[in-house]
């Protein structure tokens, strides 16, 4: 497959094949196409943010084989063979959230809620490998993605909320 361009060149689609949040995707993708782009404009997973678009923000934050990555600097080709979980397969089921999800309902940290995809995303990587962390390791696991509303403190409490519901 191959896309026409403005100065009447083409450009070659590539097969890929990602597993994002359980479910195979097969699709013919432009190879410039980045992962974040392929994930809200080609499956309509538009819960991934795109931010400043430099990896900067980590509003585009997703889990790569269960690790975060910044959706907006690397391309879908790459993603090729992969597993991808969006902010849309955190939770176990549709209509349900997870400790997490819930706490920051519980604790307002949502703010505006333009980073809370990425937060969440950030959070998430955290806890999976560390079940119940110290308010300092969760500090340092979102120091690399912006809140506009400046509401970290929010965040914070919301990860220890939910990690200490789970050690009680």
């Amino acid at each position: 497959m191959s896309t026409p361009t403005s100065n009447n060149t083409r450009i070659d689609k590539k097969p890929i094949q990602i597993q994002v949040n359980g479910v195979m995707q097969q699709r013919h993708v432009e190879p410039r196409t980045s992962l974040v782009d392929f994930l809200r404009d080609e499956l309509g997973l538009t819960g991934t943010h795109v931010g400043c678009e430099h990896g900067v923000c980590g509003a585009c934050t997703v889990m790569l084989n269960d690790e975060p990555v910044r959706s907006c600097c690397m391309f879908a080709v790459q993603a090729d063979d992969m597993r991808v979980t969006t902010v849309e397969g955190l939770a176990p089921e549709r209509g349900v959230m997870t400790k997490i999800q819930d706490a920051f309902c519980e604790k307002h940290a949502l703010q505006c809620g333009y980073c809370t995809p990425g937060m969440l995303m950030a959070c998430h990587a955290l806890v999976a490998h560390t079940p119940h962390p110290t308010e300092d390791q969760v500090r340092d696991a979102i120091s690399s993605n912006i809140c506009r509303c400046t509401g970290y403190q929010q965040i914070v409490d919301a990860v220890m909320y939910a990690t200490q519901v789970e050690k009680k």
